[in-house]
């Protein structure tokens, strides 16, 4: 049993869309400024907390799985930079709505490369024979931290969750190479403003900035994860020809697209799902995933390549060996509830605060 096998996976996508001519309406932008330098051409925005985007998913996933007592479950982990609750974890509140009482329950912040961080620590933890079963989920509302005057990154950002159930398994399938890294020497080049304790809490302050140098993090990111995705294949001995399907963090179109000229995947080796969400962070890789099984991308033993980027400035890559099943046994049939608002109303308030 050392192996870590992918058995179930889920997803939870917002009703609610904003899409880019929304955006037009509150900031000086248009749908052709945003599509032609992200890729992006609307995003979700949930109307429920971060830790409800993560308990659908996770709902789902150990439904796919056939998972019908969460008692079995020994892990929950939770990717995600824009936690609920900072004390409790917001893993807590998850593992006590899916009633898992057994497992043992953390985030994990690593930015947009957390859940493949995540996924490397659970994998880990059933290698070792220390626990048996785990959900590993990506979750994100970063669009409560966006300054909605702020075209640069106020255009990129959405709202989602993905997961997945690893078991423990004598199958060679699952995470089979990982690498983890961070070069934390210009860490201040991708960050948010008025958040941690290192802000006064003794004086006012604004609403919160998500701020970046574009140009930089583009050169970091197309280098961080073509070398983490080099140091994998070196490590599980494959070439790039051996991989079927690149599942790379939806960050930016033109990052993706620099990704795959670098490694040499043809267009239908790549799952891209940008357009749709945005960068939903943390939960990207998952719901990738799980679209990437929905939509035939991924097949019976299908060898993924996976790579991210994040604020930190945090990488990673990782190699799956997927099993032999590629359908979720039942339909998803957990959803957030509805919303009667559209995506402008949602975020009026937060625009309000932001002019």
């Amino acid at each position: 049993m050392k192996y870590a096998k992918i058995t179930g996976w889920g997803k939870c996508i917002p009703p609610v869309k904003l899409t880019n001519d929304d955006l037009s309406q509150i900031m000086d932008t248009n749908d052709e400024w945003i599509t032609t330098r992200t890729g992006i051409k609307e995003r979700r925005i949930s109307h429920q907390s971060t830790a409800d985007l993560a308990t659908i998913a996770a709902k789902n996933a150990l439904d796919c799985a056939g998972i019908k007592n969460a008692d079995e479950i020994d892990l929950v982990l939770l990717a995600t930079c824009s936690p609920s609750t900072m004390v409790a974890n917001t893993a807590s509140e998850v593992q006590k709505n899916l009633n898992a009482t057994g497992a043992a329950a953390c985030d994990v912040n690593a930015a947009c490369s957390g859940f493949l961080y995540a996924l490397q620590n659970a994998t880990a933890q059933i290698q070792s024979g220390m626990i048996k079963k785990a959900v590993v989920i990506g979750a994100e509302r970063m669009t409560w931290y966006v300054n909605w005057q702020r075209r640069d990154s106020g255009v990129l950002f959405g709202d989602g969750a993905g997961a997945v159930v690893l078991e423990a398994s004598g199958d060679k399938t699952g995470l089979l190479g990982t690498k983890t890294g961070c070069d934390s020497e210009d860490r201040e080049i991708l960050h948010i403003t008025n958040s941690g304790t290192n802000t006064d809490k003794y004086k006012p302050v604004g609403p919160s900035d998500l701020l970046f140098e574009g140009r930089e993090i583009f050169k970091r990111a197309v280098k961080g994860m073509t070398t983490a995705v080099d140091d994998v294949l070196t490590q599980v001995g494959s070439e790039i020809t051996d991989i079927d399907v690149l599942i790379p963090h939806q960050a930016n179109l033109r990052i993706i697209q620099a990704i795959q000229s670098k490694v040499n995947l043809p267009d239908d080796a790549v799952m891209v799902n940008i357009d749709k969400y945005g960068n939903t962070s943390a939960a990207t890789i998952p719901i990738a995933i799980c679209e990437a099984v929905e939509n035939g991308l991924i097949k019976e033993n299908s060898r993924v390549i996976s790579a991210a980027f994040g604020a930190g400035l945090t990488w990673a890559a990782s190699f799956i060996q997927w099993g032999e099943r590629v359908t979720p046994i039942i339909p998803a049939s957990h959803s957030l509830t509805p919303c009667d608002k559209s995506g402008l109303e949602l975020i009026a308030d937060a625009v309000k605060h932001c002019q």
